[in-house]
């Protein structure tokens, strides 16, 4: 595994290098006391009806001190908990997404449980709730490009008619000055873990974007909703052919030839989602102190590189025209 940029420095949150909040003396909330201001953070009620969010393992009388937070619950990162000592690791990615009858040790997943068990750290899951939520998946995401005058994608009800919609998938805002989709392309890949993939784009990269739609994770099933919004931009993840291919032709007939909108950016899930481990970081502490004055846990972001793939290999030529379309080749010279 390779490591990602850690953790943006915090005044609040002890050693800056290391992005650990230090515990006072005590034995710490217990674990009912954790998940449920989690469960205030993150409501599971607001997750989607497939998914699977909430407490995996653990005893809830048990004491927490150290909380470690991931995107994926995989062998390396339940390494990572161990090692340090935690209580309680805190994944956006479900380890049981769907439904299993064993969670015996000869399977990858009952091994990790097992493991986590023995070790006594338990597991909790914030997923798509953590996606909606506020300082979520989304707006950490916004963040990271300092968007402005955000507002969700797909807005979950508000709380009265009288209030605009806070919480929602995904997150549409502006740029502080327009830029070029290069530009834009080479802002998303200095502010987000660096990876094998690196940043993917579909458009003119010399056209001016301003208006930006994100998503975490991945993002295809939204188009309709980020062509609504008139977004210049859509950076997601695991934009699949097909639908690209559809949207940029869509985009090209409806909107100004090839310079039509959205264009696409993609960037691994991974890369997408773990700027939101600091902001649940910082929120957990914070939200355990504010209710019981005293009470406070480290906290850490593990800077693991959880993103699956480990090489790429250029194409060749490496260097591919400005307009790939270009350079087709001609059928007819094919078949003769």
């Amino acid at each position: 595994m390779t490591v990602a940029p850690g953790p943006s420095p915090d005044p609040t949150s002890g050693d800056p290098a290391t992005g650990v909040r230090e515990a006072a003396p005590g034995p710490g909330p217990t674990l009912a006391t954790v998940v449920r201001t989690l469960d205030e953070l993150y409501p599971p009620s607001t997750a989607e009806d497939w998914d699977a969010v909430g407490l995996v393992a653990g005893d809830p009388g048990a004491p927490v001190r150290k909380v470690l937070f991931a995107v994926d619950p995989v062998e390396e990162v339940a390494d990572e908990a161990l090692a340090w000592g935690a209580d309680l690791l805190v994944t956006h990615h479900p380890l049981f997404l769907r439904p299993v009858h064993s969670v015996a040790a000869t399977t990858f997943k009952g091994s990790l449980v097992h493991r986590l068990i023995r070790g006594g750290c338990a597991l909790y899951v914030a997923h798509t709730n953590a996606d909606a939520a506020e300082r979520g998946v989304a707006d950490a995401l916004a963040d990271a490009l300092d968007l402005l005058h955000r507002v969700p994608l797909v807005a979950h009800p508000a709380p009265s008619p009288h209030e605009a919609a806070t919480t929602g998938t995904g997150r549409v805002g502006r740029l502080a000055e327009a830029m070029t989709l290069r530009g834009f392309a080479q802002r998303v890949a200095e502010v987000l873990p660096p990876t094998v993939q690196g940043v993917r784009v579909a458009g003119d990269l010399d056209a001016t974007v301003e208006s930006v739609a994100v998503v975490g994770g991945s993002g295809d099933s939204l188009f309709d909703a980020v062509r609504a919004s008139g977004a210049d931009v859509y950076l997601t993840s695991d934009l699949r052919h097909h639908p690209v291919s559809e949207l940029r032709e869509r985009a090209r007939l409806e909107g100004d030839g090839e310079a039509g909108t959205p264009f696409l950016v993609d960037v691994p899930h991974y890369a997408s989602e773990w700027p939101w481990l600091r902001y649940a970081a910082e929120d957990l502490a914070r939200t355990l102190e504010h209710a019981q004055p005293g009470t406070v846990v480290e906290t850490r972001v593990s800077t693991l590189v959880t993103d699956p793939w480990t090489a790429r290999i250029a194409s060749s030529p490496a260097e591919l025209p400005a307009d790939p379309r270009s350079d087709r080749p001609d059928p007819d010279a094919q078949s003769a």
